[in-house]
């Protein structure tokens, strides 16, 4: 019997370096749109800071699980073991429409996950998180992207764009399936602390004798 290894980042902690909208994009224009592999990240980003789920979620979905017509994507077996339902935006739509096209000339098997091996071996079986953490690592460093891009910061990406964006936290909270609305604040407070910094921008604790002056 085989043991998965723990993920390469195991017991290690980080900075939260959400990307912004723009590093988004420079992440996937960075990936080959020719190769299956290079659609199939694309679709993996798409998915991850569109809906904003957790990568074990991601790689769980069916294809019929996520509607690009309607912008809406099920959720299986979250982190609480609920399921549930979230939007998802145009732009991510179209991208995953384009996997959804290069996925169906390799002839899928039955049952195969909508993000899906392609190599002949392996036809039709789900990818390991591992493998995405690493392929989206490999991106970030292609597309110049300085923070760590790796499949959680796209979720907390999301939250920091909607944030931004004034889209009330009760929002933030059903799109990321929190369970109560503090946590969503917490999450969105440590990602974009934006009253302490302003605060803190605004403190003036310059004196007559500053060199400044």
């Amino acid at each position: 019997m085989t043991v998965p290894r723990p993920p390469s980042h195991a017991g290690q902690h980080f900075p939260v370096e959400p990307l912004t909208a723009r590093e988004v994009s420079d992440l996937i224009a960075s990936i080959p749109g020719q190769s299956p592999h290079g659609v199939r990240l694309r679709a993996i980003i798409a998915i991850l800071y569109g809906s904003g789920l957790r990568v074990s979620e991601c790689l769980r979905l069916q294809p019929q699980d996520v509607d690009t017509r309607t912008g809406v994507v099920r959720v299986h077996q979250g982190k609480d073991g609920k399921d549930g339902t979230v939007g998802i935006d145009i732009y991510s739509c179209i991208i995953i429409d384009r996997w959804l096209d290069v996925r169906a000339v390799f002839d899928p098997p039955r049952g195969a996950p909508l993000i899906m091996s392609v190599l002949p071996r392996s036809l039709g079986r789900p990818l390991h998180p591992r493998d995405v953490r690493a392929a989206l690592s490999r991106a970030g460093r292609r597309a110049g992207i300085g923070k760590r891009v790796h499949p959680h910061g796209l979720r907390h990406s999301l939250a920091y764009d909607m944030a931004q964006r004034g889209i009330p936290t009760h929002v933030i909270q059903a799109q990321l399936r929190h369970s109560t609305l503090a946590v969503t604040d917490r999450y969105v407070r440590h990602i974009m602390p934006t009253e302490l910094i302003e605060t803190m921008r605004g403190r003036d604790w310059s004196i007559a004798s500053s060199p400044l002056r």
